[in-house]
């Protein structure tokens, strides 16, 4: 049985996270207002129409991979710990499919090819602060850091996967979020164990 609250994390998460609405500029009056992008009924090679729901997910997961990747890339030249590296390594290998995965499925949904969330600093986003202080550490302090981040990203993709799950209705959209929760889950309990919380 589906929780009450569950089918609307993921635009709970949009909503909240200001997606959709840019940094305001000097000549800004109004927010524009949260939008999902409309549904796709023609037939695709995926064989499922995408609906809203299905499109935001997707765009947010290319989002927050392209996000989580150059933090991965630091590992190598900040520690020497082979366990965080291996994790690093394991982590970057899956979500770069799932990435792919995500952009060829968009490009089926004929989905703009745009970053709607370009510039939005989201939960499990690192911020170009943080990468400064990432690239500014290294060894334990790298961890602690990693860590954190990792975790935030990690929680957040199953989080909004799982609303994918509930609410996306394109069979390979909603078999991706399937995968993206398990291997998800997976990390972070990997990563429980390289760093207890």
């Amino acid at each position: 049985m589906r929780r009450p609250t569950a089918s609307t994390v993921l635009g709970a998460v949009l909503l909240v996270a200001g997606c959709g609405a840019g940094p305001q500029d000097a000549a800004s009056t109004a927010t524009p207002p949260v939008t999902a992008p409309p549904a796709t009924t023609a037939p695709t090679p995926t064989g499922t129409a995408f609906n809203p729901t299905d499109i935001a997910w997707l765009q947010l997961t290319v989002a927050m991979t392209e996000r989580l990747l150059p933090v991965l890339d630091l590992v190598p030249a900040r520690t020497t710990d082979p366990a965080w590296r291996q994790t690093a390594t394991q982590v970057a290998t899956t979500r770069r499919a799932d990435l792919d995965r995500a952009r060829r499925l968009l490009a089926d949904a004929a989905a703009p090819t745009t970053n709607p969330h370009e510039g939005h600093d989201m939960p499990g986003m690192v911020t170009a602060q943080e990468m400064t202080a990432l690239r500014a550490a290294s060894g334990r302090p790298f961890h602690r850091l990693l860590a954190g981040h990792l975790r935030a990203h990690l929680a957040q993709s199953v989080r909004i996967a799982t609303a994918e799950q509930q609410s996306g209705v394109q069979p390979a959209t909603v078999a991706l979020a399937s995968a993206v929760v398990r291997s998800g889950t997976a990390d972070l309990e990997r990563l429980d164990h390289l760093d207890p919380a």
